[in-house]
């Protein structure tokens, strides 16, 4: 049985844990707010810039030029790029861990094709890192930060070599916020780009350039505000898991301290019984 001086010392020890908990959680629910700002603020826009891409695809379907676009060419996949967008710190529950688990079921899903990683944060590089995978770039502290700089390098990079055919196709693959106690893997495929308004006529807007052209123009730019939506979607995710995951383990160090509590309650009780049956006997002995 351990003794009371082992049990205070183990529940100090929880004690400062549950400090560093709340603290981590306090921290992660501000940087939230501030990361779910963004993120709500630029749902609209891509929703709008996807509908004006499907209006102007839609009216230069006619022109020949529009299948010459080097970002529209569908070529088996052999050679697949994908891009995985992790936390660079732990404590955010089974939030890296589901990222990397759909990874490993990706290449799995691949393996007659060539799978090159495109590594985002320090958890998937660490994880891959020391497996045998094949890697084509990393990039890490930026994954809370990353902008439209970090967005636009990343775009152009692999529009170059999908352009040049070195990789046939470039998949996303990361955390979309959906709520605090919720965030959904996504795997969504980016080029090459597939735009299209369904059954639906297009509106007829009289253009002061030929669609074809415009549509070059507008390409590039879908193709960036995916990876930066990308980005906002999991500095969300990631704040909220790691959120939700303190609070559990804040909730659990309480529950551990109040067991340890009652406990040293119940040895004291007993250790002071026990003393006073042995002063109870002592005296009855003496008197005898």
């Amino acid at each position: 049985m351990p003794s009371l001086i082992d049990l205070r010392r183990r529940v100090r020890s929880i004690r400062n844990t549950q400090q560093i908990t709340k603290a981590m959680k306090m921290v992660s629910a501000a940087r939230l707010r501030r990361a779910q700002d963004r993120v709500i603020n630029a749902r609209p826009y891509a929703r709008i810039f996807n509908a004006m891409l499907a209006d102007v695809s839609a009216a230069a379907a006619s022109d020949e030029r529009v299948a010459e676009n080097p970002l529209l060419a569908a070529r088996e996949e052999k050679r697949i790029q994908l891009i995985l967008i992790t936390a660079d710190r732990g404590l955010a529950g089974a939030y890296n861990a589901n990222l990397i688990r759909t990874a490993q079921q990706f290449i799995t899903d691949h393996a007659g094709q060539q799978v090159e990683l495109e590594l985002i944060g320090r958890k998937g590089r660490d994880f891959f890192t020391r497996r045998e995978a094949r890697i084509s770039g990393e990039l890490t502290g930026v994954s809370q930060t990353a902008s439209l700089k970090e967005a636009q390098a990343l775009a152009d990079e692999s529009m170059r070599r999908f352009a040049a055919a070195e990789i046939d196709s470039v998949y996303l693959l990361y955390n979309e916020f959906k709520s605090v106690l919720t965030q959904r893997v996504t795997l969504k495929k980016v080029l090459p780009l597939t735009v299209s308004r369904g059954d639906q006529a297009p509106p007829d807007y009289i253009y002061e350039q030929p669609p074809a052209e415009f549509l070059s123009h507008l390409l590039p730019r879908y193709v960036v505000l995916q990876i930066l939506e990308a980005f906002l979607e999991h500095a969300a995710a990631e704040h909220a898991a790691r959120m939700t995951a303190m609070d559990a383990a804040t909730n659990n160090a309480s529950d551990v301290m109040n067991k340890l509590t009652l406990y040293i309650n119940r040895v004291r009780q007993a250790s002071i019984t026990r003393e006073i049956i042995e002063v109870v006997s002592g005296a009855a002995g003496a008197a005898e």
